[in-house]
């Protein structure tokens, strides 16, 4: 059953008939690289000179995106067992995009979270690991904590981002403080803080932040507002008026509420409607005694500091040091690769997707979804030795959900222009907040992650792989 009709099966949107069908299920041909062939390749990548084991494929990062990736290539049925690998020092793998649900009392961490290596399919080696360097020049890893040197045919690069929550001084500690009203939904930990400070919140003044640079799920910092705010409205804390009880202000470095016109407009109709406070290109920099919030101004000459009773704060991310401070870095110390095809711009035989790329795109689990058949296509053309031609178009999606109940449905590619899933069904607006969309937030996309997407079935926008 494709995406669109079960959630018109669980909202009651009227069955229509789809202008986009639905895409064939593969065929299995000489023309088709990823169609399973019987037996795997006849080789099994061995050890080089100076290398420990050696792989077909490496796979760093058993996130979102290593997971799927990985999942997908051993599907094709090209690889005997240990000819890919993945490498992680994780012992938890965590639905992150879950961690607003739980910050607005909707989901438990505990629900979204599993151990890493259950997700791992057996004919998949794991290295419970770190990388310590990179040689592409020699086609070679070196892992962290044994040391070992592992050499692989091709690489594929998806460690995820950092989040740096020591970039905001103060934070570290106001997070640890359980008295403190400063929270995060960032973390495993400090999620499950949200949404009792939310609760313990009577009167005050309330602050959401998002920060400059690189965010995973930018939109997240907002949808915890809107929860919060949903919640002391309906608790009588909080009205759009100077007489509320409790004051909620947006303090964003960005000059917008959202990175595409056409969304960021209905925000911008929901902030004001809503009385919401907005201080645009303010950028959290420090929290100070507790309940002082500075913000840095455009051109860093300047501040602001306002005081708090309950804050969410969002610490800066960037790369990983390993990654950033190897040769495939580009200048940010993402991974650079090509926009199109996932393929590293200089080594030939490395990939990325997902947030340690640089592709430029939104950095979100949905986005994986589009750039992973991309990546896993033309990786296996080029094994063929022929050149990559399936193409990512930037396809990405934030749920925002402005509600207990509802969600406005934002999905966009490169240039920030919608590319709605729903935008054929007569009535719906993606722009609007609808119920149909908050029942795929809650419940759909949890369970079509696990069950599909990080076992490599999941396409997305594009239904289930076949």
């Amino acid at each position: 059953m494709s995406l669109a009709r079960l959630t018109r099966c669980a909202s009651g949107i009227p069955p229509v008939r789809s202008r986009h069908p639905t895409p064939p299920r593969t065929v299995f041909s000489s023309e088709n690289p990823t169609a399973v062939r019987g037996l795997a390749s006849e080789t099994t990548a061995r050890p080089v000179t100076g290398a420990s084991h050696g792989h077909k494929i490496i796979v760093v990062g058993g996130g979102s995106a290593g997971l799927n990736v990985s999942h997908q290539l051993l599907r094709s049925g090209r690889f005997l067992p240990g000819d890919i690998a993945i490498v992680d020092p994780a012992t938890w793998h965590d639905y992150q995009p879950g961690w607003t649900l739980v910050g607005g009392g909707l989901k438990t961490a505990s629900e979204l979270r599993k151990p890493l290596a259950d997700l791992i399919d057996s004919k998949i080696k794991f290295y419970n690991d770190g990388v310590g360097e990179f040689k592409p020049q020699d086609k070679l890893l070196k892992l962290s904590g044994s040391g070992d040197t592992l050499a692989y045919d091709q690489l594929v690069v998806a460690p995820g981002i950092k989040i740096d929550y020591a970039s905001i001084k103060g934070l570290p500690e106001a997070l640890a403080d359980p008295g403190s009203l400063v929270t995060s939904t960032y973390g495993y930990d400090t999620c499950q803080k949200v949404n009792g400070a939310i609760q313990k919140l009577h009167k005050g003044q309330a602050i959401f932040t998002l920060p400059s640079g690189p965010v995973k799920c930018a939109g997240g910092p907002q949808k915890i507002m809107w929860l919060a705010l949903d919640y002391w409205k309906r608790q009588s804390r909080y009205d759009p008026t100077a007489d509320s009880p409790i004051h909620i202000t947006w303090a964003s470095a960005l000059p917008a509420m959202f990175g595409v016109p056409k969304y960021s407009a209905e925000l911008e109709k929901l902030r004001r409607e809503r009385g919401v406070e907005a201080l645009f290109q303010h950028d959290l920099i420090s929290i100070d005694d507790g309940n002082k919030a500075t913000f840095a101004r455009p051109g860093g000459s300047d501040t602001v500091t306002r005081r708090f009773d309950f804050l969410h704060a969002v610490p800066k991310m960037g790369p990983h040091a390993f990654v950033k401070n190897s040769p495939l870095a580009d200048n940010a110390g993402f991974v650079d690769v090509d926009s199109a095809t996932t393929r590293h711009k200089i080594y030939h035989d490395v990939w990325s997707v997902g947030d340690a790329s640089n592709l430029p795109t939104s950095k979100t689990a949905a986005a994986i979804t589009s750039q992973a058949p991309v990546l896993v296509r033309n990786l296996l053309l080029a094994l063929g030795n022929k050149e990559p031609s399936a193409v990512y178009d930037g396809y990405t999606s934030c749920p925002l959900v402005t509600d207990h109940d509802r969600v406005l449905l934002a999905e966009f590619k490169y240039g920030g222009v919608p590319k709605e899933t729903f935008g054929w069904v007569p009535g719906v607006d993606q722009a609007k907040p609808h119920r149909a969309f908050f029942w795929l937030k809650k419940h759909f996309f949890p369970w079509v992650y696990y069950k599909h997407m990080v076992k490599g079935t999941w396409g997305g926008p594009a239904g289930w792989i076949m």
